[in-house]
Order: C-alpha cells, then sequence, then structure tokens
C-alpha cells in the first residue's frame, strides 16, 4: 500500500491543501491520531469510494441496456409507422376496385339489367371476393393501428425512464468524485513518515489475516483452472500495471469489477458488469474449492471484486490510486467467492 499512499500523496497533495478551508478550532480532529486510527479511517473513504463506483456501474450498465431498448422500439415504431402507411394504401386501392367493379350499383340490380346473366354472376362473385379481401385488410389496418400506439407508448415510457437513469447516473458520479476528493484530502494532511507507518500497519494486517485463513484451513489446495478460466487468468495478468480508474473496464484502465467482467469476456463468458451482481449471479464456491479464475468476492455488502490465480493470491485492480496487482487473497475482508463458468450457476 505504501506505494499506493505516496503516488496519492504526491499527486493530491498541493490541490487538496489548496482548497481545504481552515477547520474551526472546536472542530479540530486531534492533532497526533494514532496510526490505527488513520488506516481505519482511509479503508472507511476506500470503501466508501469503491461503494459509490460500483453503484455507479450498475446505473451505468442499466442505462446501456435501456439506451439499447429505446433504439428497439423506435425502430419497430417505424417499420410499424410503415406497415401502417402500407395497409391503408392497400384499404384505398380495395375500396376503389370494388366500386370499378361494381359500376355504383347493387348485385341485384346489375344481374337484371345484365345481358348476359352468367357473366354478372361471375362479377359478382369477383366483387364479393374483393369485399372480404377489404374486410380482412381493414382487419389488419385496425390491429396495426393499434400495435402502432402501443409502441409509442412503450417508446414514451422506455425514453421516460432512460431519463430518469441518466440523471440518476450524474447524481452517483458527483458521489464518487466527493468520496475521491476526501480520499485526497486524508492523503495530503498525512506527513511521509505517517503514509509510511500506515502502510507498514495495512500490511501487518493483511499478513495475519492470510495465515488465519491458512490455520483455518480455508485456503483453497493447488487446483487446475478450466480452459475458460485459464484464458481469464492470463488476460488479467496481462494487465499488470495497468492504473485502477473508478468505471474503467480496459483497455488502458479498469476499477475491480471492470477488469473481472472484461478478462471474463475476453474468455468467452460474459459475466455481471458489477461486483454485487457477480455476487448475486453467479454460482458461489467454498474458498477450499477455489480454482484459478474464480473470483474472491469482498466486503459485506459486495463492493469489491478479484480474480483467484492460485498459491493463494489474486490478481486485482485495488483502489484508487493503485495499479492492477497480485495480492494475497486476504487483502480485504472476504465475503465468499462465485464460479462464472459452472454450468450450475
Amino acid at each position: 500500500m505504501s506505494g499506493v499512499l505516496l503516488r496519492w500523496a504526491c499527486t493530491a497533495a498541493v490541490a487538496a491543501q489548496a482548497v481545504l478551508a481552515p477547520v474551526p478550532a472546536a472542530a479540530a480532529p486531534d492533532p497526533q491520531p494514532s496510526v490505527a486510527r488513520l488506516l481505519t479511517d482511509l479503508q472507511r473513504l476506500y470503501r466508501q469510494t469503491e461503494q459509490a463506483t460500483e453503484t455507479y456501474n450498475a446505473t451505468s450498465e442499466q442505462l446501456r441496456r435501456q439506451r439499447a431498448e429505446v433504439a428497439r422500439l423506435d425502430a419497430e415504431l417505424a417499420r410499424a409507422r410503415l406497415a401502417l402507411q402500407g395497409g391503408r394504401a392497400d384499404a384505398g386501392r380495395l375500396a376503389r376496385q370494388q366500386y370499378q367493379n361494381s359500376g355504383g350499383l347493387g348485385p341485384y340490380v346489375r344481374l337484371l339489367l345484365a345481358p348476359d346473366p352468367q357473366h354478372a354472376l361471375d362479377e359478382g362473385h369477383v366483387i364479393g371476393e374483393l369485399a372480404r379481401a377489404r374486410v380482412r385488410t381493414v382487419a389488419r389496418l385496425t390491429a396495426a393501428e393499434e400495435r402502432k400506439d402501443a409502441l409509442a407508448r412503450a417508446a414514451r415510457k422506455a425514453l421516460d425512464t432512460q431519463q430518469t437513469l441518466a440523471g440518476r447516473q450524474r447524481r452517483q458520479r458527483d458521489e464518487v468524485r466527493a468520496s475521491l476528493a476526501g480520499v485526497e484530502r486524508m492523503l495530503a494532511g498525512l506527513s511521509a513518515d505517517q503514509l509510511a507507518a500506515v502502510a507498514r500497519l495495512e500490511q501487518q494486517s493483511v499478513t495475519a489475516a492470510q495465515q488465519r485463513l491458512t490455520a483455518a484451513g480455508a485456503l483453497p489446495a493447488a487446483r487446475p483452472a478450466s480452459p475458460a478460466g485459464d484464458r481469464a487468468v492470463h488476460y488479467a495478468l496481462d494487465q499488470l500495471g495497468k492504473p485502477y480508474a473508478w468505471g474503467a473496464q480496459g483497455p488502458d484502465a479498469y476499477d475491480c469489477s471492470g477488469l473481472t467482467a472484461e478478462a471474463w469476456s475476453h474468455a468467452g463468458t460474459p459475466i455481471p458488469r458489477t461486483s454485487q451482481e457477480q455476487w448475486q449471479r453467479l454460482r458461489k464456491v467454498p474458498l477450499r474449492d477455489l480454482r484459478p479464475g474464480d473470483l474472491v468476492v469482498y466486503f459485506p455488502e459486495a463492493t469489491h471484486v478479484a480474480m483467484y490465480v492460485g498459491d493463494g493470491k489474486v490478481v486485482q485492480a485495488p483502489r484508487p490510486g493503485g495499479k492492477v496487482t497480485v495480492s494475497p487473497l486476504a487483502s480485504y475482508p472476504v465475503l465468499g467467492a462465485v464460479r462464472p463458468d459452472d454450468s450450475a450457476r
């Protein structure tokens, strides 16, 4: 973590200190907060930021699907209008043909006046067929009108939903930016010694958590990856060193679920975009049964996810200021694990 913290401190210090307003004396924080308190506060801010990011990602995915639905309904409505226009033309053509063939006279009058009764009967049959065709065309025209009206209502409703989602996405984007600003402010206020002490304490905590998993027998034995899992792992490892960026799904930067979703997409098995959806919709597996390519989900709200690569390690886009890296499985509090390519999901 020390590299993450120092990079954040270097990039954020000048800007953050320039915009921070003086804190009233009565509200001033403890001038010498403990390293443990600093680590707790920093982890809380990171967690809030990632939770806001995953919420934003979920809305962005909804908005993407909604835009596709609006486009589909618009195209279907255009086709319905063309069909309706063609139906009206057919109805008019049949009406003209029926009138022209009847000469404006009723069938009985034409039969009485006709020099050839059989010919008149034949004409009457044609006229009857035209009349029946006209009835069928009018029925299709009525159904087309109803379909066009229903599609128009659905398209208006879908567009309203799209606009609502777009507004929600803007608000969530602002929440992520506010959370990131909170991280920057805190890092800008720490000295180099404090940053180093926080990094050491965090590393000690991760090591202790990994040892507890090992002692409890929760870490998996060596297992081979599935073919798709192997492809996903190779893709994720090829991204090592690329920066974390909230809402990013490659190829130049990733957030946590953006990395796992893109890796499995390249493996030929598309999975949900966000860590919460990955946790909810993929098949859960015990930690001891993990194989490379499985996803490890963290925190009670399922707001962080990483990919297991074997030997008790995961590859992940860790958090703002970090880069895609390989870390101990217990880097964060583990919620559980899921398997994207299990046929029973």
